[in-house]
């Protein structure tokens, strides 16, 4: 591909019919794909700590991560169709969640069942500062469809820090 065309896509691009400039497509699509990539590694730590979960709760633990992980990895394919939607572009490999992801990975042995439970609390609090952050950016830009969509995401993410919180103090 020649520059020139290169250059006539990312204009194509930036000229999305969802209405929004091309500032906003970009500052809402790089929030989006940080919180896209949020939600990837949120969902590895999520299923490691489901396959790793041991004592005397077990069952449940097991259980509770096992849906919560199912519900951050639907969450995914709409925030990256989002953006998408809007005219953006975002994540691409699995080195590009590493270089955005803010939730940082657990890679240790022995993490207590109520560690993990704890750092899960942490991990979703953190991403709904994010997601809240996001949404903040597209009411700037009049994204009232990605607010939207965000709002039931904190909203879910609020539900799976109850849930875990309620876990921890029982």
């Amino acid at each position: 591909m020649h520059t020139a065309d290169i250059t006539m896509r990312v204009e194509s691009v930036a000229r999305t019919p969802s209405g929004l400039g091309a500032e906003g497509v970009a500052e809402i699509s790089k929030a989006l794909t940080a919180v896209l990539a949020d939600l990837f590694a949120l969902y590895v730590k999520t299923k490691n700590f489901h396959w790793h979960i041991s004592g005397p709760h077990f069952r449940d633990y097991h259980l509770l991560l096992d849906d919560q992980s199912a519900q951050i990895l639907a969450t995914t394919d709409p925030v990256a169709e989002r953006v998408r939607k809007i005219g953006g572009t975002t994540l691409r490999s699995i080195g590009q969640i590493a270089q955005l992801q803010r939730a940082p990975d657990n890679d240790n042995d022995g993490v207590s069942a109520l560690e993990m439970l704890d750092e899960l609390v942490a991990d979703n609090q953190r991403l709904v500062e994010n997601l809240r952050s996001s949404h903040s950016l597209c009411d700037e830009h009049g994204d009232v469809a990605s607010a939207s969509l965000l709002e039931v995401w904190i909203d879910e993410a609020e539900h799976r820090i109850w849930f875990l919180f309620e876990a921890i103090n029982t």
